[in-house]
């Protein structure tokens, strides 16, 4: 008897963090079949056999090529391209990650295929929107099949929007689940070849930066904003600061001072920069991603955002939604370098055992 199969889409480096522990639950289960989709929506020549190794996962089986473009173009070319490969497959279901144009737009054209959809991190809602992000979530939810909520808020955006509570799962998050499995493989990882690791071994105490949001980069005077904390904070705590391509390139052009005591690296692999972050005293960030792994592994994060759509981040770990004012975010930040921020605890579910749950459910959806 066949299995049945499942497509897991991804289409940015982060998704494929997520699809991860899916696919080792997938392999341990053995009841259903998958094949990996690789969008092309972020194009990342570092994103080779050895960054699938480092997760533990094969390389995707597909690779549709669909980066570039706007969201528009990208949107139109990856639903062109996934509509003529679920014609070809017939999968029993399209797994779709996050929130990310990939995740829009497999869904819709999965579910005019009559494929189901799962979206694992559905709900997730910051009433923001002017973000693309929050403009692909309310899509995808709309028409999935299975949700798989990381947290209670996800299933009240859920319920107040009129969903079947029956198809709303409380899974936990697969994004701890590979933080955790991440950060264990590290403690017997030769870490001296990564560039974060130079930088540790000169400094003891440390803090991370990391920026990409247009809201904080895209202006002088929102990067202007920014530079005023990292001048405030450097002296106090070095910081380091993996520098997104375009947020590099706004930092030359409006020629904004960041200070002396911050380092500028390249973006970073995944272990390369878990290893950094990890131990930081504290992280500074606009990453949704970041605030919930940062909860996930106790480290102190201040988020320089008005909003965030992962609140159980600020209601039980250790993050602080703390907006973009610098009057705000230095003082927090100084008493965090003094007196060691904000601990909170990994929410319940976070446990390492999320994925499990999503494939013992999607078994005895397909009927495996």
């Amino acid at each position: 008897m066949t299995k049945p199969c499942i497509h897991l889409i991804a289409g940015a480096r982060p998704n494929f963090m997520k699809i991860a522990p899916i696919v080792r639950a997938l392999q341990a289960d053995g009841r259903l079949a998958w094949k990996i989709i690789h969008t092309g929506q972020h194009y990342d020549r570092d994103m080779n056999e050895v960054f699938f190794e480092e997760l533990g996962i094969p390389a995707p089986d597909v690779r549709l090529g669909c980066g570039g473009g706007t969201h528009a173009e990208q949107t139109g070319k990856i639903m062109v391209a996934y509509e003529a490969l679920i014609a070809a497959d017939k999968p029993a279901a399209c797994l779709v990650v996050g929130d990310v144009n990939s995740t829009a737009a497999c869904s819709i054209v999965a579910k005019k295929a009559c494929v189901p959809v799962a979206h694992v991190e559905a709900g997730l809602r910051s009433g923001d929107m002017s973000m693309p992000e929050e403009i692909n979530r309310l899509v995808t939810d709309a028409i999935t099949d299975w949700f798989f909520v990381t947290e209670p808020s996800a299933t009240e955006h859920l319920r107040r929007e009129g969903r079947d509570m029956s198809v709303v799962y409380d899974v936990g998050h697969v994004m701890a689940d590979n933080v955790l499995f991440q950060a264990h493989k590290l403690q017997t990882t030769d870490t001296t070849g990564f560039e974060t690791d130079a930088f540790k071994r000169q400094h003891a105490r440390y803090g991370v930066v990391t920026l990409h949001r247009p809201s904080n980069v895209d202006s002088a005077e929102a990067l202007e904003r920014i530079a005023t904390v990292l001048r405030a904070v450097s002296p106090e705590l070095p910081l380091v600061f993996p520098v997104h391509p375009r947020t590099r390139a706004n930092i030359e052009k409006f020629g904004v001072n960041l200070g002396a005591n911050v380092t500028l690296m390249g973006p970073q692999a995944y272990m390369s920069f878990l290893h950094l972050w990890k131990d930081a005293v504290v992280v500074l960030t606009d990453s949704g991603g970041l605030q919930e792994e940062t909860t996930a592994l106790g480290v102190a994060c201040i988020t320089m955002r008005e909003n965030t759509e992962r609140p159980i981040t600020v209601d039980e770990g250790s993050n602080v939604l703390a907006g973009t004012d610098p009057a705000v975010i230095i003082p927090l930040a100084l008493d965090t370098i003094k007196n060691g921020g904000k601990k909170g605890r990994r929410p319940a579910l976070w446990d390492g055992k999320s994925a499990e749950r999503i494939v013992a459910i999607l078994a005895e959806k397909l009927g495996a």
